[in-house]
């Protein structure tokens, strides 16, 4: 339930991961990233599936391409695999984990918001179009945006720098172990939800830990920054 009576001096930001944490995406990203590379000829392995998630396409494809000698570019496999995710989703849509439509919606009224994600540009917007929830975050960090991405600081670090963010009163909120050690890197305090993260990483760094997006309470996140 949220709060009747918000706070007076809400979070700066919140930076929102996006598959897992906002959208119930992250096992056909995983099966999308496997008919992706079926293409070229490569068979991921249980590890490299489970690598996939919550890891960006920087780190996704080198650690493919490094073990199986891809030739296609990251861009080519990429596309690939947002074709092939594209028409798993079509078969049921995006699906919005508990809360998270209206308790962005709400955090939206009163603090500054970024997607920053592993995934493609691409599929930021499918998604986020997906669930109705475009206009609400005016700012999307996705894996073309840099260099180095999850667990490495660099991604919400850019994002705080573009919406002129203080890290120390911004919170992240995650599903998975990288995600979480990037934004605290980065500085900022970390949320992570257990809804969306199937894989069953590691969410003790984060600073608290909840069941859904309907827990981020205007109290929590208000004691988060204090």
């Amino acid at each position: 339930m949220s709060s009747t009576n918000p706070p007076a001096d809400p979070p700066d930001a919140f930076l929102f991961d996006l598959d897992g944490t906002l959208v119930d995406s992250e096992r056909e990203n995983v099966e999308s990233v496997v008919l992706a590379v079926r293409r070229y000829g490569a068979e991921l392995s249980a590890e490299e599936r489970g690598f996939v998630i919550g890891h960006s396409w920087n780190e996704i494809y080198a650690l493919i391409a490094g073990n199986h000698g891809l030739t296609a570019s990251m861009r080519e496999v990429i596309d690939a695999a947002v074709d092939e995710k594209q028409a798993l989703i079509a078969k049921g849509g995006h699906r919005a984990l508990p809360g998270a439509v209206a308790t962005v919606r709400r955090l939206a009224r009163r603090s500054k918001m970024a997607v920053v994600s592993g995934a493609s540009r691409r599929e930021v917007f499918d998604a986020l179009a997906g669930i109705g929830l475009s206009a609400e975050f005016p700012l999307v960090v996705a894996a073309e945006d840099y260099t180095h991405g999850k667990p490495s600081p660099e991604p919400y670090a850019q994002a705080l720098t573009r919406l002129g963010a203080d890290p120390a009163r911004s919170i992240a909120i995650e599903d998975a172990t990288p995600g979480i050690l990037s934004a605290r890197g980065a500085g900022m305090r970390v949320i992570g939800v257990r809804a969306g993260n199937f894989a069953g990483y590691d969410l003790s760094p984060a600073d608290v830990v909840v069941e859904t997006l309907e827990e981020v309470t205007d109290e929590l996140c208000a004691g988060l920054v204090a």
